[in-house]
């Protein structure tokens, strides 16, 4: 059995850093995906590929693969530093602002 651990990166949509702390040990799928000819739903019998196991720490999920004899994949992750202004949002529409109005 197959699987990786990564830490998930942030959305898109935030530029927050919530749900991206955690260890994720996702199993690879086993076998293919069918389309079901009736209903166009796709499905597949295997039920590992649903199962997402969050860790605290990488140590944590590299024991557990481990311990169950999971072939596990390490994807560590791409750091990028913070982007915080001094002022924040409010300082946007501060009266004492100094410099001009730009988007």
């Amino acid at each position: 059995m197959q699987a990786r651990i990564y830490q998930p990166a942030r959305t898109a949509m935030s530029s927050g850093t919530a749900k991206t702390k955690e260890w994720v040990l996702e199993f690879a799928p086993s076998a293919p995906r069918e389309l079901d000819p009736l209903m166009g739903w796709t499905g597949s019998a295997d039920t590992q590929a649903q199962v997402k196991l969050r860790f605290e720490t990488k140590a944590e999920a590299l024991a557990y693969a481990k311990e169950h004899d999971i072939d596990a994949l390490v994807f560590e992750p791409k750091k990028r530093k913070a982007n915080v202004r001094p002022g924040g949002y409010g300082d946007n529409f501060a009266t004492n602002r100094r410099r001009a109005w730009t988007h």
